[in-house]
């Protein structure tokens, strides 16, 4: 399949990902949510490996990576996006994660010393000046309400939704290190996805939350959507362009979700930007399409790219 197929199918996807996820919150817990897409996710890549006659298991050192993606893709990302929209609009969440376009190349830059442009880094600080110029407003209410007694669930939801951005951004580019180890992609997933399915359960049954099964089904729709298209389909999708493309350009990604998110949030959750949030999103985007004119950056030496994670 044309990469150009694979980036508009996770991009369609993922544009609508966020306002389905408002469909899980108040069923359930966030996390048993979270848990509960996952299984289902990796139930379902089991089950086409094993249709196609793969071997499931892998060496333990291939684990060590796919269980550090499953960590921070599917367990850390994941609940702190449930978390985060339980206060703030899906479609401005969205818009959060159009910074993985500049923490990708950070992260990169810190663990495998790949360089950076200078335009990268231009295109960085004007998307968070429009993130913050996005949220200005609102936090400066919530921040007024906090001090008067009041509660911090919306600045709570927008540093959530930071940490989910990071999270992600860390995990794309432990993908490239997973499929050194594993080329087969499905199984990868379906470990991975496991892995994460699994910790977010432990975190859940610390954190007291119950595993309910709601009646609505409306939850369980939109489960089955997030599982098989917004997990399966379109991880598959992204990670296959990572492998192609590399993580840097995958995430541009970034650029068409926000977009469409914000759309659905405005039709579907009675979102009504003002001009200043407007601005914000403008800047923002503007910003990361920006980038994508950017020069690639030069790698290091392959030598360089293989120990900085490994190393204890």
């Amino acid at each position: 399949m044309p990469s150009s197929v694979l980036f508009t199918v996770a991009s369609l996807i993922w544009g609508s990902t966020f306002f389905a996820i408002t469909l899980q919150l108040g069923e359930a817990p966030p996390a048993v949510s979270v848990a509960y897409r996952f299984f289902l996710a990796a139930a379902t890549l089991f089950v086409i490996c094993i249709v196609r006659g793969d071997r499931l298991r892998l060496p333990l050192r291939t684990h060590r990576w796919i269980a550090l993606q499953g960590v921070l893709t599917f367990c850390i990302s994941y609940l702190c996006t449930y978390e985060s929209e339980q206060y703030v609009v899906s479609g401005l969440v969205a818009v959060m994660f159009a910074l993985m376009v500049f923490w990708t190349p950070l992260l990169s830059r810190l663990f495998f010393g790949t360089g950076i442009s200078a335009r990268t880094v231009v295109c960085g600080v004007a998307a968070i000046a429009g993130v913050a110029l996005l949220f200005s407003h609102s936090l400066a209410i919530a921040w007024h309400d906090y001090q008067r007694g009041g509660s911090a669930n919306f600045i709570a939801g927008v540093i959530l939704a930071l940490v989910a951005t990071i999270a992600s951004s860390a995990g794309s580019i432990v993908v490239s290190k997973v499929q050194q180890e594993c080329a087969n992609l499905p199984l990868s997933m379906a470990w991975s996805m496991l892995w994460g399915a699994s910790l977010v359960t432990v975190w859940s049954l610390m954190n007291g939350d119950r595993f309910v099964l709601p009646p609505s089904a409306t939850y369980w729709a939109g489960l089955v959507y997030l599982s098989i298209f917004g997990s399966v389909i379109a991880f598959f999708a992204y990670f296959t362009l990572i492998n192609r493309i590399g993580a840097q350009k995958t995430v541009y990604i970034g650029v068409v979700t926000p977009v469409l998110s914000v759309l659905l949030s405005i039709q579907l959750e009675d979102y009504r930007p003002g001009p200043v949030e407007f601005a914000g999103m403008v800047l923002c985007l503007a910003s990361v399409a920006w980038a994508l004119h950017a020069p690639a950056a030069r790698p290091v030496q392959a030598a360089n790219l293989n120990n900085p994670i490994e190393t204890p």
